[in-house]
């Protein structure tokens, strides 16, 4: 494992649990931050041995406060690396899950990151803004393109144009937060990527692969282009297609090789 000074990267079998380490500043990220994460996300996306990762914070106020912005006011530079902010917002071939677990404030950058995710877990404490308005600035990471994907245009605007703060369980209720735990938002997280990690890792890739490329296409051409999807074929040809249906007709747990 590399070694790193902003975050912790763990393997814990098939898992990859990602943590933002700078809780003296809430976890926002600096720019060395930023690199860390986008090698950590490099290597999971090559990790043929991992299928799922979660990424989070240290401590119990923050998951990620955005950009440093004390830095940003001494140099003036955003800094982000080619993944986008925190290595994931504009990483947009990766096909292995992500869970964010937002275990505090999710602000800016942080929000961003954590709507990069494929699901989002909150602790009760946990809240949500983008409020990049009120410092002179906009949500470039994707907040002003996912947020009105994910809850519609009105209540987006809502958020964006005042910054306002959303708790955890509004989150919930807007559609952007999967689940809202008052235990630990890490075990919560673990039980979704157990979830996960107990389908076909080829069929989680090739779902989330037609999903995502079918966002934005009529519902038609989706349906056709599925099929030509290298992660939709890798699927169907794959020796997991065999294994899962014999496993069903044998009553067992099926055991997922990945190819």
């Amino acid at each position: 494992m590399m070694n790193y000074q902003y975050i912790d990267v763990r393997h814990e079998g098939r898992l990859t649990v990602i943590t933002l380490q700078r809780p003296e500043a809430h976890n926002a990220l600096n720019y060395a931050a930023h690199e860390e994460l986008q090698r950590a996300f490099d290597d999971f996306a090559r990790d043929a041995e991992q299928w799922v990762a979660i990424v989070t914070g240290s401590g119990s106020k923050a998951f990620c406060a955005g950009h440093d912005l004390k830095q940003q006011a001494d140099n003036g530079s955003l800094g982000t690396p080619p993944g986008g902010f925190g290595g994931l917002t504009s990483r947009f071939d990766l096909n292995k899950p992500v869970i964010a677990a937002v275990n505090g404030v999710a602000m800016g950058g942080g929000f961003e990151l954590a709507l990069a995710c494929d699901i989002i877990v909150a602790s009760e404490a946990a809240a949500f803004a983008l409020p990049e308005a009120r410092v002179g600035l906009a949500a470039l990471a994707g907040g002003m393109q996912r947020l009105p994907r994910l809850i519609g245009l009105k209540r987006s605007m809502g958020m964006l144009l005042t910054g306002r703060r959303v708790s955890a369980s509004e989150g919930l209720q807007l559609g952007f937060v999967n689940e809202v735990t008052q235990g630990d938002v890490m075990q919560a997280a673990r039980r979704w990527a157990d979830d996960i990690l107990a389908c076909s890792p080829l069929s989680v890739r090739a779902t989330k692969a037609a999903v995502m490329r079918g966002l934005d296409v009529p519902l038609p051409q989706a349906l056709h282009e599925q099929w030509d999807d290298p992660q939709v074929q890798a699927m169907l040809n794959s020796q997991d297609a065999i294994e899962g249906p014999k496993a069903f007709a044998q009553k067992r747990s099926p055991r997922w090789v990945g190819y």
